[in-house]
This record gives structure tokens, sequence and C-alpha cells, in this order.
């Protein structure tokens, strides 16, 4: 009996350690892991990191982009520039709508010259506003509707910085149109309504001066 139970020990310890070394190998093997769940999980993470990879290119395009159209529209104008056009001339080194004024436009190469258009006591258009009649005159009340033609003509201009200039009388629309018409591109006539006939035919009398200096350049085209 002593000895069949040293036996039976002897072989229980055996597979005791079988049992030991065969759960020691088991706890040794990597689990096993669901793949189906882990390439989900893969795709979105690939997913994110690709949309973060591409986020700051497409950010900065777009930036570049606005920026561009920004200085394109600030800047378009040089492809199409403004007109530079001279109110009554030079009106800084002359009077204005002197004919030293007028010269002294077409000489820095302006684009367009505004010349205020007035009608004196008998009828005759000049380039000449009231406030420049008052400055030449010395008269702070003087109106061009209230001076004849002769009156105007003999006012004397004098200015310090005419330059080389010494025409400083005031023209008549005729004679402001005749000079500069063929060195501009643009005229504007601005109309001065005022005694004794105010806007009275002042239109139609402006469109017979117009129309009769236009005359010697559409036959020339």
């Amino acid at each position: 009996m002593a000895i069949s139970t040293r036996q039976g020990g002897r072989g229980g310890g055996r597979r005791y350690q079988a049992s030991l070394l065969q759960r020691h190998q088991g706890s040794n093997r990597f689990p096993k892991i669901k793949l189906s769940g882990s390439r989900k999980s893969f795709r979105y993470i690939i997913i994110i990191l690709a949309f973060i990879a591409l986020l700051p290119p497409i950010f900065f395009h777009f930036k570049l982009r606005r920026l561009h159209q920004m200085q394109l529209k600030k800047c378009g104008w040089l492809n199409d520039p403004p007109l530079v056009c001279a109110h009554g001339g030079d009106s800084i080194n002359a009077f204005p709508n002197t004919m030293a004024a007028y010269h002294l436009a077409l000489r820095s190469k302006v684009d367009c010259i505004e010349i205020d258009v007035s009608r004196s006591k008998d009828g005759v258009l000049f380039a000449l506003h009231d406030r420049d009649l008052q400055r030449i005159s010395g008269n702070s009340a003087s109106k061009v509707g209230h001076l004849s033609m002769k009156e105007i003509k003999e006012s004397a201009v004098h200015h310090q910085s005419a330059q080389d200039f010494h025409d400083h009388t005031v023209p008549t629309l005729e004679d402001a149109l005749a000079l500069i018409s063929s060195s501009v591109q643009q005229v504007i006539l601005d109309a001065k309504v005022g005694p004794p006939s105010y806007e009275k035919g002042l239109a139609k009398d402006i469109l017979a001066v117009v129309s009769f200096c236009l005359l010697p350049f559409i036959f020339s085209l």
C-alpha cells in the first residue's frame, strides 16, 4: 500500500508538472486579435492623417489665391490707368483757364483738360470761371456775365510762377479748344450758369462752338 501510494504520488506529480508546463507555454503565445475591428480603426486613422496632411496645403492655396485676387484688385488699374485731368490747365503754376495754364498742362503730358465755360454780357463763351475772374481782376464781386468780351480780354493776368509763358490772357472757348483738342485724349466742358442769360441757350451755344472746332478733325480722318 505504501509503495503504491508513492508511485501514484509520483505519477500525479508528473501530470501536475505537465499541466503547469502547458499553461506556461500557453501563456507565452500571442493573444488572438480580431482583425476586422482593427482594420476599420486603422482605416480611420489613415483617413484622419491624410486629412491633416492635406489641410495645410489646401488652406495656403486658398489663402494665396485670395491674396492674389486682392493684389489684382489693388493693382489692376495699372493695366487701365485713370486719365490725368488738369482742371483749368496747370492751375498751380498759372492762373486757371488762361493760355499759360493750358500750355503748361500740355507740356506736362496730361491726358485730359477740364475747361470752365462762362458766357459774357455780350454772349461770348469764355474759358473762365467767376472765381478765376475775381482773382484776375482783384474784385471779389466780379462775374463773367457782367463784363463784355472787351473788358474780359483787357483783364491783365500776372503770376509769379508762369515760367516762360507770357500769354496770360483769358481765351474764348473757341481759342482754348483750338489749342488743346489735338493734344489730349479728352476735353471736359463744365458749363457755368450765370447772369444775365443764365442757362438760356447756353447748351446750344456750347455745341455750336464745339462742332465748329471739331470740323477740321472730322474731315482729316
